[in-house]
């Protein structure tokens, strides 16, 4: 590779490494050497593979001497595996002379391991929520005697329109069992969401208390 190339990889491995830390490997390859313990021409956060400047090349390096091959697609955000089982995120982007042969690889490989292992203690305090949808909280008590009457309407299973007489009272008696007529002036929005009157709504209480 050119060494004016050379020296803007460098560069960009250095800052790359900076801006994501010690869990970002950076490798820079260099294909045109003659000896595979030399390819690897630059390397910041080594530990994460656990390579040295002289650990020679990888398997994505050998696909990419195989047979002078010109039509290698950059990979970006793929996975791949350490040795002792680490997981990391991993992007190659092939460095080509102006015969579309590759000179060289820039890689970074990110360490996911810590980042995987908490997204998994979260997601089962997240995801463990044996009560199903999570209860809203309400500010004031008109929305809490909305939350009542959607709540009301799920149990039944059907939008109002379509309930009959037995499942408005059912609703109902949820309601009142709920409190939902302890609050000021509930009578008149129930009455009203149910499309019945306030007589009405006081007979179907009579029902469910019965």
């Amino acid at each position: 590779m050119q060494n004016l190339t050379v020296g803007l990889l460098k560069r960009i491995a250095a800052a790359i490494a900076a801006q994501f830390g010690n869990n970002c490997e950076v490798v820079i390859y260099d294909l045109t050497c003659e000896s595979p313990e030399d390819m690897i021409l630059y390397i910041e956060n080594g530990h994460v593979s656990k390579r040295s400047a002289k650990a020679g090349p990888s398997h994505v390096v050998l696909e990419a001497m195989r047979d002078g091959r010109k039509d290698i697609p950059d990979h970006y955000n793929y996975l791949t595996k350490t040795h002792d089982g680490r997981i990391l995120r991993s992007s190659t982007v092939y460095i080509k002379d102006e015969n579309d042969k590759v000179t060289g690889i820039f890689a970074i490989n990110y360490d996911m391991t810590e980042l995987m292992m908490t997204q998994s203690v979260i997601n089962a305090i997240v995801q463990n929520n044996p009560g199903g949808e999570p209860e809203r909280i309400p500010t004031n008590v008109n929305e809490l005697l909305d939350d009542l009457l959607e709540q009301s309407v799920q149990l039944i299973g059907r939008p109002v329109a379509m309930m009959n007489k037995d499942d408005k009272v059912k609703a109902i008696r949820f309601l009142n069992d709920a409190g939902a007529m302890l609050i000021t002036k509930s009578g008149d929005k129930i009455a009203k969401y149910f499309g019945i009157s306030k007589y009405t709504l006081y007979s179907y209480l009579d029902i469910a208390n019965q």
